[in-house]
């Protein structure tokens, strides 16, 4: 029950609030409705062509909660109440939910959910590109567990691959194309333990440079991980940090120039001004790690030495388009996340924004007809805003009343739990003493950690494109490679593809139609 005080509070505050003129008119409403049922009754006419193109964006730690604070921001950010603001994402026309737990977690991590939603296999907490049959940090379990992904049924296929991600290569998302580990923070061979590596098994940088030779692009950080113990970074001379990681005295950007063959173009660039000078016409192979770890967030983002995420993906898509097979493209907004874990909403939500700019870019890119894309997250965080907050109200905003028990303001923005937990002379402290709408500001949270927690909730799974309404319902995660791979005519189930020629899309064959007659009951 809310306090006479909250109510009152409420109701002044949302009395006040602005509302756009156009949205006091019913008209406007029913007008609205009724294009958007036109265009729901279109859909009735399913794409079922071949998908020569698959791109796949992964907003790590991107809830819904994470969206729909995104696209109020986007709107704030172009002068607007926000909340009427369309991401590229929600004009999608397919959504489903995807249930994103491990094997064994309730609440999950990045490396079990990446080799669901890549490998089509649910798997343990923390381990990547292997089945549940190998345990977290247990090198001698990896051995025959090992599974492929997309990434790899696109390349068998003949088509070019890409990764294109904002946290290290080697980290937990993108690592599922590739690698097969027993723990995900094998970084390089410094990261592992004496007895793994007497077993036999490889870091996870290493696996980038000899499980797949031949993907195309591979951009994002993590350059530290490729060179010799304590090489000086081409970037960061003077800072320890920075320098190599490798115990083996490998160089592996070396190791990766010598497999490309001598009549292709291979480029490695570490900085943006480098990566922008290409001409992506005439690059067959390209390398690009612009910072040792991960790469710097959007908003501290380094224009001279950083591209950002849309940048990165308008160069992957034109290198990977020439190959008349199509591609397969990896894109992960691996920030959010981060920013998520710190708690510091504003980093991760424009990290999300600048996913949606990289969205949108791709699609003017790509056509409906030809390619499949799907956006998703592999886990949800535990951020929340509320506190009616009312129209138009800045997304990092306060509540408009104060606590009815501490008599205290509080932003809209809160965590379950997290570093933003603070007490001041014995009572939470007081947000309006603090600067709440800084970069870096860590938003209250009601737990006390160093590193605020995922959530474990389902995500949303956007899809446009061939076969994108075989995402419909809701789904196990690791279903998602598999409609991928249907659409594309590669992987395990090629029978539906017999009557596909080169100048048209597949007739929709026994498979598709079975799944058209099935109740969903019986599916899923």
């Amino acid at each position: 029950m809310i306090s006479p005080f909250l109510v009152l509070a409420i109701g002044t505050c949302l009395t006040n609030s602005f509302v756009p003129e156009k949205e006091k008119d019913p008209k406007y409403w029913r007008d609205q409705a009724q294009q958007t049922l036109k265009y729901a009754l279109r859909l009735q006419k399913l794409n079922t062509n071949v998908a020569k193109n698959v791109i796949m964006f992964l907003g790590d730690g991107m809830g819904v909660s994470t969206v729909t604070a995104a696209r109020i921001l986007k709107g704030q950010l172009h002068h607007n109440p926000g909340e009427e603001t369309r991401l590229e994402m929600d004009k999608f026309p397919y959504v489903a939910l995807s249930k994103t737990y491990n094997t064994n977690a309730q609440v999950p991590d990045s490396a079990g959910t990446a080799t669901a939603y890549l490998c089509g296999v649910k798997a343990n907490e923390g381990t990547v590109g292997v089945s549940a049959a190998t345990q977290r940090a247990q090198c001698n379990t990896t051995q025959g567990n090992e599974v492929t992904s997309i990434l790899r049924w696109a390349k068998d296929a003949g088509k070019s691959v890409g990764i294109v991600t904002t946290t290290r290569v080697n980290h937990a998302t993108p690592s599922a194309a590739y690698a097969h580990s027993a723990d995900r923070d094998w970084y390089s061979d410094n990261e592992m333990p004496p007895e793994a590596l007497s077993q036999g098994c490889k870091d996870i940088a290493y696996q980038l440079m000899y499980n797949v030779r031949d993907i195309e692009v591979i951009m994002g950080g993590g350059r530290k991980y490729m060179f010799p113990k304590n090489s000086t970074d081409v970037e960061y001379e003077m800072d320890e940090k920075s320098r190599g990681t490798r115990l083996d005295g490998l160089n592996l950007i070396d190791i990766w120039k010598n497999f490309k063959p001598r009549h292709k173009h291979s480029h490695y660039v570490w900085n943006r001004t480098e990566l922008l000078t290409l001409d992506p016409y005439t690059v067959d192979y390209l390398l690009g790690l612009f910072e040792p770890g991960d790469m710097q967030y959007e908003l501290n983002r380094n224009n001279v030495t950083d591209p950002s995420l849309s940048e990165m993906v308008e160069v992957a898509i034109k290198i990977l388009s020439k190959n008349p097979k199509g591609f397969f493209l990896l894109v992960e907004g691996g920030r959010i996340d981060h920013g998520h874990h710190e708690g510091k909403a504003k980093q991760a939500l424009h990290e999300a924004v600048e996913m949606d700019r990289a969205i949108g870019k791709a699609g003017t890119m790509t056509s409906l007809e030809d390619t499949l894309t799907v956006v998703t997250a592999d886990h949800s965080h535990v951020f929340t805003f509320g506190g009616y907050t009312p129209r138009g109200n800045s997304i990092f905003g306060l509540a408009p009343m104060v606590s009815d028990t501490d008599k205290k303001p509080f932003t809209a923005i809160l965590y379950g739990n997290g570093p933003g937990y603070k007490v001041v002379g014995g009572e939470r402290e007081n947000v309006s003493m603090v600067d709440y709408a800084h970069n870096n500001y860590q938003a209250q949270s009601a737990v006390p950690l160093r590193h605020e927690t995922h959530g474990g909730e389902d995500v949303a799974v956007f899809a446009k494109g061939p076969m994108a309404h075989l995402l419909h319902g809701v789904h196990e995660q690791n279903y998602i490679p598999h409609v991928m791979a249907y659409a594309a005519c590669i992987g395990a189930n090629q029978d539906h593809c017999a009557s596909a020629s080169s100048a048209g899309g597949p007739s929709p064959g026994p498979l598709l139609l079975l799944l058209a007659l099935l109740p969903l009951s019986i599916l899923f």
